[in-house]
């Protein structure tokens, strides 16, 4: 028998999900996240219960076709790519709005159905950071963006490109602070006030990110502002904030904010939200349960990191895969060998961190173990293939050929800089690679090793130090990867990802 109560843990999981905006649609929540430079990009997960979140879909497979977005001469977009998301629902019509400060321009997509697509796409010129779409009850549509200025922008009915002539003006300027201005706009209208959840790291008290709220009883008239949440889950200096409101089917209202818990990423936060005097409050007597009990049936849900067998006849990966930027369709295959991935090098590439088609799973604390097969037979001199820790401080635990021969390597870098801390020979063509991720405490280490026959295994070396860099700006994905140094023409097969968790 389910359950007829949901207990909420968090964060409600140790997973990189940042910037999340949640929408109720007849009691179906579904929850938007930022994505970056990983393909297919933004996340929609869904949920019955509001603890337990599945992905069911992305927005776009890929975002823009160009040498940064493809990985090609020398150019990528670690670090950019989509930025933070709104979601909204309005008139049976699906929204998701974000910036690209890369392409600079703001992206609006548009679908009947969110699980499924497809999606339509329209582009706003120009960037608007942190956007946030507000339909009125007069059928006008407004977009809210900016960091510390905050503007209004108005667009047509149908949210897909900006009305001439429309309102375009300040909203609100919010306390300048030596550190972070007020940004990650969520604009709401409830019960007939218009209220503007925005987040701010003012370098002061407690040192940490706040949540602020203005409020105004007219769209353009005077905002009133004030700081409604200010706590860290016990993780000093790391503030649970920026998102925005949603109301449950029950009348219940909620925040779905985000923390930062070092190497595996920002973490979703869901907060209860009392009201006081008009004022959303967020949390229990304003600080952030760590467990609460939701009247809610209990729902499970897919995990978003999952074992892969490779074993199925089609050609479309499961949505808890994403490629580190746009694949080459040419470069990898399911059914070229059934029941393994083959990773393809048709180029060649300079480093680790050049490799296109890298196909990757976010890992999830606190501790996680990702291992695969690999057969070496179709790689030719100069290639490397295996099992990365990837973000811009980077591991990997691979197979290297050279004209001396194949030797498992163990490799360790940050951007472009690699360093070589262990070289073992290796004469099967067969190959076991392990990657072991310990978020315990913000412990933050990964341990690899190797084996020949899949059950001994050997340690590589020390354990890799991770780190949350903004030259990546994501948490930490296990990644499979192939890439040629030399010359094209080799591959790689992957027999397998498999995947363990540890509580």
């Amino acid at each position: 028998m389910p359950k007829q109560f949901t207990v909420v843990q968090n964060p409600l999981f140790l997973a990189d999900f940042p910037d999340p905006c949640v929408i109720n649609v007849g009691g179906t929540y579904y929850m938007s996240s930022t994505s970056m430079h990983f393909m297919p990009g933004i996340p929609i997960m869904r949920s019955y219960d509001l603890a337990h979140w599945e992905i069911v879909s992305y927005v776009y497979e890929t975002l823009l076709d160009n040498d940064a977005h493809n990985l090609q001469n020398g150019q990528n977009i670690y670090g950019a790519g989509s930025w933070a998301t709104c979601l909204r629902y309005h008139n049976d019509w699906f929204y998701v709005c974000f910036n690209s400060n890369d392409a600079g321009n703001t992206f609006v997509y548009r679908t009947h159905d969110i699980e499924n697509g497809p999606w339509e796409r329209a582009i706003l010129s120009g960037s608007h950071h942190d956007p946030s779409l507000l339909f009125d009850d007069d059928e006008k549509v407004y977009l809210v963006y900016g960091c510390g200025t905050i503007y209004i922008k108005e667009l047509e009915p149908d949210a897909m490109s900006v009305k001439p002539e429309g309102v375009q003006q300040v909203l609100v300027q919010t306390p300048k602070v030596p550190s972070l201005n007020c940004e990650g706009s969520h604009f709401h209208k409830i019960n007939g006030q218009y209220y503007l959840m925005m987040i701010q790291w003012p370098l002061t008290g407690n040192n940490r990110r706040i949540q602020w709220c203005y409020r105004c009883d007219t769209l353009l008239g005077k905002y009133i502002g004030c700081v409604v949440f200010d706590d860290d889950l016990d993780a000093s200096n790391r503030g649970v904030a920026q998102g925005g409101l949603f109301e449950a089917q029950d009348g219940n209202w909620f925040a779905m904010l985000f923390q930062d818990h070092g190497a595996v990423g920002r973490c979703p936060i869901l907060l209860p939200v009392e009201w006081d005097d008009g004022w959303p409050i967020p949390g229990k007597n304003k600080k952030t349960p760590k467990n609460f009990i939701l009247p809610y049936e209990e729902h499970d849900a897919k995990p978003f990191i999952q074992s892969d067998e490779f074993d199925y006849e089609k050609t479309k990966l499961s949505p808890v895969w994403q490629w580190n930027h746009n694949p080459d369709s040419n470069a990898w295959s399911l059914n070229e060998r059934m029941g393994w991935l083959r990773l393809k090098n048709i180029q060649t590439v300079s480093c680790f961190e050049r490799a296109r088609n890298m196909l990757t799973q976010r890992t999830i604390g606190p501790v996680c173990v990702f291992w695969t097969k690999l057969d070496t037979s179709g790689m030719i001199n100069g290639d490397c293939a295996g099992l990365a820790a990837l973000q811009s401080v980077f591991g990997l635990i691979g197979v290297q050929i050279s004209p001396e021969g194949k030797r498992v390597i163990y490799v360790i870098g940050e951007g472009e800089n690699e360093t070589l801390l262990a070289s073992f020979p290796f004469e099967s063509n067969i190959i076991y690679l392990r990657i072991q991720f310990n978020f315990l405490s913000e412990s933050d280490t990964a341990e690899f090793s190797y084996s020949t026959d899949g059950k001994n295994w050997r340690e590589a070396g020390e354990k890799l130090h991770l780190q949350f860099r903004l030259t990546h700006f994501t948490g930490y994905h296990a990644a499979l990867c192939s890439y040629a140094l030399e010359r094209a023409g080799g591959y790689a097969d992957f027999d397998y990802l498999r995947v363990q968790t540890i509580n």
